[in-house]
């Protein structure tokens, strides 16, 4: 009894254990901090923003970062053609980012996972037509589906955002039905089913908990996509609309100085790339860490 209680006891919790396996993936372990990084800069932008991200200073338009010939610290990444801090509006526009990739996920999970969990458990001529809407949805390139929503709704960031959850809800149904129909013949549901529980409290309760694993992937590969098709939205003037401080809006707005002015485009798109590569690093080390297939070999 003492041996069986001291070997549970150093067994290592679901935390414990899930971190082990996520921190040998080292790319992941640095996607996460840059993750957290990206986060807390969201959250407290308008105290680390220098000025204020609409701000113009006519007498400094186009000037140079710091490190360059004419740069000056007062605005140490340059300004853009209006003369706005190019720091304070990348820093607000990773607020603008996370927003994007919070909201898209939320919604598009929510949606996905209650429509997988019906599929799942409906009836065969239900399922045949919930996963053939699916398919058809597909079949449309992501990016141009998005763009043909938000130019029905009308351009603006809340549009762009419904229209992105839109188009990466099947994801989530075809993920969450598959991992429904995996589960739906074990023995712990069956149980569950012979001791009189009801269809929500199966759905819900029982095997929902249990099909999390690779939603949780999917939340995270869907969060970077989110950023990078409003970053695309808003370079085509259908996303974040001017002056807001969105990353893609600010690549858009800098087209024509590409030339002059490298660092009005490079910088907005570095901040795409860091970003996205981040999470989707750390997307990948979640899956490493939750598949227990992947952590046996």
């Amino acid at each position: 009894m003492a041996a069986l209680q001291t070997a549970t006891s150093s067994r290592p919790g679901r935390f414990e254990e899930f971190w082990t396996y996520f921190r040998e993936n080292r790319g992941a372990v640095i996607g996460l901090w840059v993750f957290l990084a990206f986060f807390v800069i969201a959250i407290f932008a308008p105290l680390l923003a220098p000025y204020d991200p609409s701000a113009q200073f006519r007498d400094a338009t186009l000037q140079p970062p710091v490190w360059q010939e004419g740069g000056t610290w007062a605005y140490p990444l340059g300004t853009d053609a209006l003369g706005r801090d190019m720091l304070s509006r990348l820093i607000h526009g990773a607020r603008f980012s996370f927003f994007v990739g919070v909201v898209v996920v939320v919604v598009a999970a929510s949606g996905g996972i209650l429509i997988g969990l019906i599929a799942g458990f409906a009836p065969k001529w239900l399922d045949t037509i919930i996963m053939r809407l699916m398919d058809i949805i597909l079949a449309f390139p992501s990016l141009l589906l998005a763009l043909v929503l938000v130019a029905i709704l009308g351009p603006s960031l809340i549009n762009a955002m419904i229209a992105i959850a839109l188009v990466l809800q099947p994801h989530y149904v075809r993920l969450t039905r598959a991992s429904v129909l995996n589960e739906r013949t074990k023995d712990y549901v069956i149980s569950a089913r012979v001791a009189g529980a009801k269809w929500p409290r199966l759905m819900f309760v029982t095997v929902l908990p249990n099909c999390l694993a690779p939603i949780i992937v999917q939340a995270a590969l869907s969060f970077s996509t989110a950023i990078l098709d409003a970053a695309a939205l808003g370079f085509l003037g259908m996303g974040a609309q001017p002056p807001t401080p969105e990353w893609g809006t600010m690549l858009a707005d800098a087209r024509e100085f590409l030339l002059r002015a490298w660092w009005v485009v490079t910088l907005p798109g570095l901040c795409i790339l860091v970003t996205v590569l981040a999470i989707n690093l750390m997307g990948d080390g979640l899956r490493d860490a939750l598949d227990p297939k992947l952590r046996r070999s």
